[in-house]
């Protein structure tokens, strides 16, 4: 069979979730440096593929051509067996309600991952910042940021500024596109737990990542990535704005899109009673 029903795909989250509850924080913490530096692959592919399309061909477009590459990221996560902190804020919890997992293995999960999400998504920034986002003269050897770290730059300052400038209310902005994206997100990982095949769970995330990314909704760990690979070409945002006016609140957005919309809607429709 090359599919699984949805009371299966659930059972299988809890158990995805069991057992990420039970590794240790040196595996959450080096599964979560690669996770981070996958998602960092498909956010750096994605400012290439994007720059100029949008200009050229009209905006919408520009979103979808960076929109469809992007999910390089996600593939790879689940393919290869990597951790990502926004899945794990669905699988977890269902693991709990599921009673597989506790609530400190859910903490100490969404811990060391995140962690490891944010060094992974900050060595790949680095490498380019300092390399493909990056051009030098051919003359005198100096660098200078090219056509694709421009493009860098206004997405750093795309994703700070304006929640800056409207205060609380771009605060809670941020807030909402974090829930949207991880909503999408969760539907990826646990949706492609119901086909049994490769290509069918390539599919299954490849739809809604893309969708999330060309909507234009907030997702904590790319922005680990987009974010400081501006800040480290020279876009105006400071580590303080980074975190104030993005981290914190699109993270807080993603856990509530999870949990609620996720975790919680088909732990009650499909998963067993307990």
């Amino acid at each position: 069979m090359d599919v699984n029903p949805p009371d299966k795909m659930v059972e299988l989250a809890g158990n995805a979730g069991q057992v990420k509850g039970n590794l240790s924080p040196s595996q959450l913490l080096v599964r979560g440096v690669m996770g981070g530096a996958y998602i960092a692959m498909g956010g750096g592919l994605a400012t290439v593929v994007g720059t100029g399309i949008g200009a050229a061909m009209g905006a919408g477009l520009g979103k979808f051509m960076a929109a469809a590459v992007f999910p390089v990221g996600l593939i790879l996560i689940i393919l290869t067996g990597m951790e990502l902190v926004t899945g794990d804020m669905m699988l977890l919890p269902v693991a709990v309600f599921q009673r597989k997992a506790s609530y400190a293995q859910l903490i100490k999960v969404w811990i060391y991952v995140y962690i490891g999400n944010l060094i992974g998504s900050l060595i790949y920034a680095s490498m380019m910042a300092f390399g493909p986002l990056r051009s030098f003269d051919s003359a005198t050897g100096a660098a200078s940021v090219n056509a694709f770290g421009q493009s860098a730059i206004n997405t750093a300052q795309a994703k700070v500024l304006p929640y800056m400038a409207a205060g609380s209310m771009g605060w809670l902005a941020a807030l909402v596109k974090g829930i949207g994206c991880n909503w999408l997100v969760n539907l990826a990982v646990i949706g492609s737990m119901a086909s049994t095949s490769i290509l069918g769970k390539f599919f299954m995330i490849w739809f809604p990542i893309m969708a999330f990314v060309a909507t234009g909704f907030e997702h904590c760990v790319a922005n680990m990535y987009f974010i400081p690979t501006g800040m480290m070409l020279g876009a105006t945002v400071s580590v303080a704005d980074w975190w104030l006016w993005n981290i914190i609140p699109v993270t807080i957005g993603n856990i509530i899109g999870a949990v609620v919309f996720v975790a919680m809607i088909y732990q009650f429709a499909y998963g067993k009673k307990i």
